[in-house]
């Protein structure tokens, strides 16, 4: 009798075993058919990693989401800020070698680097601008979607706020392309460590757009940029009329600088590796500027993504100021068109004289009258 209901224990105990095991199994299958990457995409062994260099208000948004929106890219926009804005006290010189350390950190899936610029109990959503990133808005991180769907902004900061921070990592570590946005930069040699760094792949995408439509951009959102205005000032005192004129010259040197390190005689480890890009030509023809950029950084170009491109390029109007830094749906040209129409030509004069050495160089033609700048059939950009 005893040997009879010992017998029969241990056949309950084997088929519990069999069914955890079997349980188990369709667990980890769940787990890796969405987790795992889309088979075409590189291994994440061979990781890509990308730097979107640029300046505020350039369209750096934009083609950060171009980027992001990919199923096979990790993607986080600005996390300089983070540097910034803890230790806003100090200049942009001082700060750009904090601001490469936390890059390298990042592009390695290291996280730890941000215990010095957020709080303790921080979590997903205390990153800069967050729900712009696909990745945190999907699995690992998030359940809102499957993996590698296109993400929805809104809904995303409706489900997938104050989650565990240790899930970033995790995300990072999956996919085969890590990008990072960045405007906090304003010369290349920082960023010499990173390029001869043996286990990264760095790439980098230098987007720069007509001085005269940044000013327009810059001044609609202007409180917004206080903090950076005088990091980059070095702090100086300005008066507030030449502030953003200050600013801007600032920001045409810098990109000079990055350019002709880039191209003129660059160190070995810098040859290949940088691609300039002009938001305009992004305008006009996006699918195959965007297609050109992604053979630059290894990436494939999807069916869903050329909709969304098409979409994102083929809307209605310019948008509005309260849209100044959402991603939506507009008539691309029109946009980079708009300072045409709506700023005056007393700033657009002053503009093209403290800029004039980077319209030159970036092939951006000046307007010598209110009629010329106001007849919008007058191409004023140059291949």
């Amino acid at each position: 009798m005893i040997f009879r209901i010992t017998y029969s224990i241990k056949q309950v105990q084997v088929k519990t075993l069999i069914f955890l095991v079997v349980l188990q199994g369709l667990m980890f299958c769940c787990w890796h058919y969405q987790f795992t990457p889309p088979p075409d995409s590189p291994s994440p062994s061979r990781k890509v990693h990308v730097l979107l260099l640029s300046s505020w208000r350039s369209g750096s948004s934009f083609l950060g989401q171009v980027f992001s929106q990919h199923p096979s890219v990790f993607y986080l926009m600005e996390p300089a800020w983070h540097v910034w804005s803890e230790m806003r006290t100090s200049g942009a010189k001082t700060l750009r070698m904090a601001v490469r350390d936390l890059m390298r950190s990042v592009y390695h899936c290291d996280f730890s680097v941000m215990d010095s610029y957020m709080p303790d109990n921080r979590k997903t959503s205390t990153f800069f601008m967050w729900y712009q990133s696909r990745a945190l808005c999907s699995p690992p991180v998030c359940f809102l979607a499957p993996f590698g769907h296109i993400n929805n902004e809104a809904q995303c900061q409706k489900e997938c706020e104050s989650l565990e921070f240790e899930r970033v990592e995790k995300a990072c570590q999956i996919y085969s392309h890590v990008v990072l946005k960045e405007t906090r930069f304003f010369e290349l040699e920082s960023l010499y460590p990173l390029l001869q760094d043996p286990n990264l792949d760095l790439r980098i995408i230098h987007l720069v757009r007509d001085p005269r439509a940044v000013y327009r951009s810059r001044e609609e959102s202007a409180l917004s940029f206080e903090m950076d205005n005088a990091i980059v000032l070095e702090h100086k005192a300005v008066p507030a009329g030449k502030e953003q004129y200050q600013v801007m010259q600032e920001i045409c040197q810098s990109h000079i600088r990055i350019n002709e390190r880039a191209t003129q005689d660059p160190p070995p480890f810098l040859k290949g590796r940088y691609k300039l890009v002009r938001y305009e030509d992004v305008t006009r023809n996006p699918l195959q500027e965007i297609s050109d950029i992604y053979d630059f950084v290894n990436l494939e170009m999807t069916n869903e993504m050329e909709s969304w491109i098409y979409n994102m390029t083929h809307g209605k109007g310019k948008g509005n100021v309260e849209d100044a830094f959402q991603i939506i749906s507009r008539n691309a040209v029109q946009v980079s068109q708009a300072w045409r129409t709506m700023l005056p030509y007393n700033k657009v004069k002053h503009i093209q004289e403290v800029c004039k050495e980077a319209m030159r160089m970036f092939n951006y033609r000046t307007v010598d009258s209110e009629k010329d700048q106001k007849t919008l059939d007058l191409d004023l950009y140059m291949p």
